[in-house]
């Protein structure tokens, strides 16, 4: 048995990246609608659009957090089971 184990896995992707582009996109709205309808105003157009870009830049930051947990998780998955794998086959 070779010592280097090159098998690779395929997990799935448990996020529609498309669908949360998507959600974002609607959210940035919502939150636009929702100031102007709390304060009774109308924004113009140049601060719509830089709030809609602000409030998507820091949606995807957050989606990029998402990414960068995902990956400690999937990590930590891997080690237990190479942990528990190794317990069951020492006890027998």
């Amino acid at each position: 048995m070779s010592s280097d184990f090159d098998k690779n896995i395929s997990l799935k992707t448990a996020v529609d990246f498309d669908v949360v582009g998507e959600n974002i996109l609607d959210i940035a709205d919502f939150a636009i609608e929702k100031h102007e309808f709390r304060h009774d105003c109308e924004l113009s157009p140049e601060v719509r659009d830089e709030a809609a870009k602000r409030i998507r830049q820091a949606l995807w930051e957050l989606v990029e957090e998402f990414k960068r947990r995902r990956k400690k998780v999937l990590q930590t998955m891997f080690e237990t089971a190479d942990r528990v794998m190794k317990e069951t086959a020492d006890a027998k």
